[in-house]
């Protein structure tokens, strides 16, 4: 029912008929509203022009006539000779005559059951302008919303009043209403009829150039731009067409920019080395470069979903939540290729997907194999130079009288120590790269791990005692057997209470403490030594690093020890790192589990 409406022929049709019907509504009550008030100032214009001082002694008659004895007779007579100037027609309009004092009907030219059956207002106006002698007080107030008009003018002469009742009952204002309500509605009808025509007319020049546009613009839709629509007005239907034709010539050069565009990045996907694979919303393909396809070793179809290429490296929901412009870095293995994938959304949440792009690392994990085979080897080769350092100071310790024994002493103790220190750097140079290779085999075995603790105290008892510390270790009531290299673990813990013995000035405390969990067990090595800056907190583990370099020459170091015991710690799956500290000084933990797993 309400689809009829849509039209905008029936919105035209629909307005104008409401305008009409709206317009003549008006103009009928302002009409009968006029026709009334016409009327009612009509009657007492009349009913002024009679009675008023100045109407040629009328009024003066009338008083004479009512002090005679029959003055009601003589006023009647008077009325009847100015019946027509009151309009008084015997029918709808009648005049009365009343006692003064009581309001009785004395005479008229009707009877008196055509009275009205309450006393007026303009009657009681009367009667008091008798009761107050006061013949200047006329009752001749309207009311537009009485069925009836009325005036009153009292009358007195001699001993004698009476009142003068004009009334109208209106029957002839709506006799003239009625017949101005079907003039009206005539007008109203044949107005509809004409709003219909016009309608009509007005829809064939406002609406075809309308469902011109509307055709225009189904066909840029569908993609034609080279249709123009012609301009047929000045008026803003006109200038809405030629708009039209502006925003066609504006989105063709803008579809072509971005058709462009889109050449642009297909050429890019299909020539980059990196690969690329883009899903939508619904973590469907759409779109995957012959670069990923390669890496990837299997074919990409149409259809495929994010979770059968990438869902075991990194969940779609999770990629797709994230806030541009972060991403989420993972890698995943395809043969003997090592792929790293770099995931991020595109778009809003909503609508968008995600983007992948896959970049090939297998080379670069081989150059860093390739790098620490090489350091292995340059420590290897260095072992010979070394040699023969050594057997040179040997040789000039032996010589006799060249140079003073003191001097040559001197130097050769120089020498020797440098020698031993880089023999040492060699030894750990080894180590690591036994441990990258995976060629340092360990040999597990259960034993004490307490007794361990108490082995490598007392092997650092006596540099601490030249160094003036305290060395403390309190062994808990019990520690379980656990399951490990124990050569190794001791190496660890040498190091790590080394470090503590070296790094903490003389007179210093060293306390090592110990405990165990179900699953693990712990120590921690506390001393009240120099500490390690906050900066310097997150490298401590990193090869060849160390806080002070002055001391760690003074004192042997070669920044290797703390890589050595992370890489030995990690291989029995444990942990090692700085626990939290108190005042100057450090705390290491070496957390380890009391079995090792299969495997």
């Amino acid at each position: 029912m309400f689809a009829v409406f849509r039209s905008l022929h029936m919105k035209l049709m629909l307005i104008l008929l409401l305008l009409i019907t709206s317009l003549m509504a008006v103009v009928g009550a302002f009409l009968t509203t006029s026709v009334s008030s016409f009327y009612i100032d009509t009657f007492y214009e009349q009913i002024s022009a009679v009675f008023s001082d100045d109407s040629d002694g009328y009024v003066s008659t009338l008083r004479a006539r009512a002090a005679e004895p029959d003055g009601a007779a003589g006023i009647k007579e008077m009325l009847e000779g100015r019946a027509g100037s009151l309009g008084i027609d015997y029918r709808t309009r009648n005049y009365f005559i009343l006692d003064g004092q009581s309001g009785t009907y004395l005479d008229g030219s009707a009877e008196a059951s055509e009275l009205p059956r309450e006393q007026t207002a303009n009657l009681l106006t009367a009667r008091n302008a008798v009761a107050q002698g006061d013949s200047t007080l006329v009752g001749d107030r309207s009311d537009i919303t009485a069925d009836y008009m009325d005036a009153a003018i009292p009358i007195m002469g001699g001993g004698n009043a009476y009142i003068i009742y004009i009334l109208d009952n209106k029957d002839t204002v709506t006799d003239l209403n009625s017949q101005l309500f079907l003039i009206i509605m005539q007008a109203l009808v044949i107005g509809l009829l004409i709003s219909v025509l016009l309608s009509f007319l007005l829809s064939k020049t406002m609406v075809g150039p309308i469902e011109k546009l509307t055709a225009g613009a189904e066909r840029v839709a569908a993609g034609d731009f080279d249709s123009q629509l012609p301009v047929e007005s000045t008026d803003e239907i006109g200038i809405l067409t030629g708009t039209f034709n502006e925003m066609a010539d504006v989105l063709q050069a803008t579809l072509a920019a971005v058709e462009n565009e889109r050449n642009k990045l297909d050429t890019l996907f299909l020539h980059m080395t990196d690969g690329v694979v883009a899903f939508d919303h619904d973590s469907l393909l759409i779109h995957c470069n012959p670069a990923a396809t390669n890496m990837l070793h299997r074919s990409v179809p149409e259809g495929t979903t994010y979770d059968t290429l990438f869902g075991q490296v990194y969940p779609f929901q999770e990629t797709l939540a994230l806030q541009r412009p972060n991403y989420a870095e993972a890698e995943m293995e395809v043969g003997d290729r090592t792929l790293e994938l770099f995931l991020a959304p595109f778009s809003d949440q909503a609508s968008g997907g995600v983007l992948v792009v896959l970049h090939d690392v297998t080379e670069q994990h081989r150059n860093e194999e390739r790098r620490k085979e090489f350091v292995a080897n340059v420590s290897h080769e260095l072992r010979t130079p070394l040699t023969n350092v050594r057997s040179y100071a040997e040789t000039l310790r032996d010589a006799e009288g060249d140079i003073p024994v003191e001097t040559s002493n001197s130097f050769l103790d120089i020498i020797i120590t440098e020698t031993d220190r880089m023999t040492h750097i060699v030894q750990d140079l080894l180590t690591l790269s036994r441990l990258d290779a995976g060629n340092a085999e360990l040999v597990l075995s259960r034993f004490p791990f307490g007794d361990a603790i108490e082995s490598v105290t007392r092997a650092n008892a006596l540099a601490a005692k030249q160094h003036g510390h305290t060395l403390t270790y309190t062994p808990p009531e019990s520690l379980p057997l656990i399951v490990g290299d124990r050569s190794r673990l001791e190496q660890v813990m040498m190091n790590v209470i080394g470090n503590a013995v070296k790094y903490t000035p003389d007179g210093g405390h060293i306390a090592i403490t110990a405990g165990s969990t179900e699953a693990e067990v712990w120590m921690e090595v506390c001393d009240d030594g120099i500490g390690i800056p906050e900066k310097d907190r997150d490298r401590i583990f990193d090869r060849f690093y160390r806080v002070d370099k002055a001391r760690s020459r003074e004192s042997g170091g070669t920044g290797l020890g703390l890589s050595i015991a992370q890489e030995i710690v990690q291989r029995h799956h444990g942990s090692i790192a700085l626990a939290p500290h108190e005042g100057p000084g450090t705390t290491v933990r070496i957390t380890l589990p009391i079995t090792q797993p299969q495997g």
